[in-house]
């Protein structure tokens, strides 16, 4: 394996943690306008206990992220530039959404008044719709292939932002949603003392759990037929499978195990979605072909010292949080 393709992989893997990590963070702020009490006292209570369950954790799950980006700068410029050129107003839709969320999220508990923490809580939530609806179109748009002219620069979409929206980017962006849903209504199933408990598997059960395996099924056919190497079925089979296993582990009661099973669904997609790109990191739907990972690379001496970096800092993180995780493992009271 030459440092190309294991720069390649190591940015996959990051993206891989931070979906799984972050999808249910915005999973369990899209839910909090779902959740039914008798009384608004009883429901500021349910979204408190809610919003415990990822409060320790959320922001270490957003260095994923930031590291993902840090890489495919430094060892893949071209594919940052192109893909963050291409992606411009996404992007900063995206950021605009984490920013609202993270300052709602921090903000939430300095206020006195249900009201206070009601605003917040909507702020919460589109923050999180957001990210994940748009993270999803524009991966989905990423592997299919971008439209780059004969210096494989970004020509505009045929209209714009808009042309983002084809039918197998609105599929994708949807299945991102509602997995995301799912996979945070069972974190809070795992996390959460009763009543919030059920509440939550209920709301899994009844309402999310059709929903989203129809549409993570068709995306991950969709894209394995569009953009799919013969292997990636495999992908797709692993994405189907995890995902009936978590539902029949929801049903039978077993928090822990549907929620990994979800998380093994998500990684599964992202094996997917990376598997489907390589060897190319911008595949073109033009006359240019495209900027692989040799084409889009950094130096051979940068990619060098950016692996002794990566091998020293990047388990250090992965200890850190995985403790960050252990201390705060108890289930949250309401």
């Amino acid at each position: 394996m030459d440092l190309n393709t294991f720069w390649f992989l190591g940015i996959a893997f990051l993206f891989l943690g931070y979906f799984v990590l972050e999808g249910f963070d915005f999973g369990v702020g899209m839910l909090l306008p779902f959740l039914g009490g008798k009384s608004e006292e009883e429901n500021d209570k349910l979204r408190t206990a809610q919003v415990g369950t990822i409060g320790p954790l959320w922001d270490g799950n957003e260095v994923w992220l930031v590291t993902a980006g840090a890489a495919i700068f430094a060892a893949f410029p071209e594919w940052y530039a192109t893909m963050f050129s291409g992606f411009f107003f996404v992007l900063v839709l995206i950021l605009v959404g984490l920013i609202v969320r993270g300052v709602c999220l921090e903000w939430r508990s300095k206020g006195k008044t249900v009201a206070w923490r009601k605003r917040c809580d909507a702020g919460t939530a589109f923050g999180s719709y957001l990210p994940a609806f748009l993270w999803g179109l524009a991966m989905t748009n990423l592997v299919v292939g971008m439209p780059l002219d004969e210096q494989g620069r970004i020509n505009s979409f045929a209209d714009g932002f808009l042309g983002l929206f084809n039918p197998l980017g609105i599929v994708g962006a949807l299945a991102f949603v509602l997995v995301f849903m799912l996979h945070g209504a069972l974190f809070v199933a795992f996390k959460a003392e009763e009543p919030l408990r059920g509440r939550v598997r209920t709301l899994a059960l009844r309402y999310l759990a059709a929903p989203a395996a129809i549409a993570a099924a068709v995306f991950v056919v969709w894209i394995h037929i569009v953009a799919g190497h013969g292997w990636t079925l495999w992908a797709v089979a692993a994405a189907i499978a995890a995902l009936a296993l978590a539902l029949w582990a929801a049903i039978a009661g077993r928090d822990g195990a549907a929620f990994f099973a979800t998380a093994a669904s998500i990684a599964a997609v992202s094996v997917l979605l990376f598997g489907s790109l390589f060897p190319f990191v911008v595949p073109s739907t033009s006359e240019f072909a495209g900027w692989d990972i040799y084409t889009a690379a950094s130096s051979a001496y940068t990619l060098k010292v950016m692996s002794w970096a990566g091998i020293i800092v990047l388990p250090a993180v992965i200890i850190a949080q995985a403790w960050s995780y252990w201390s705060f493992r108890k289930r949250v009271a309401v």
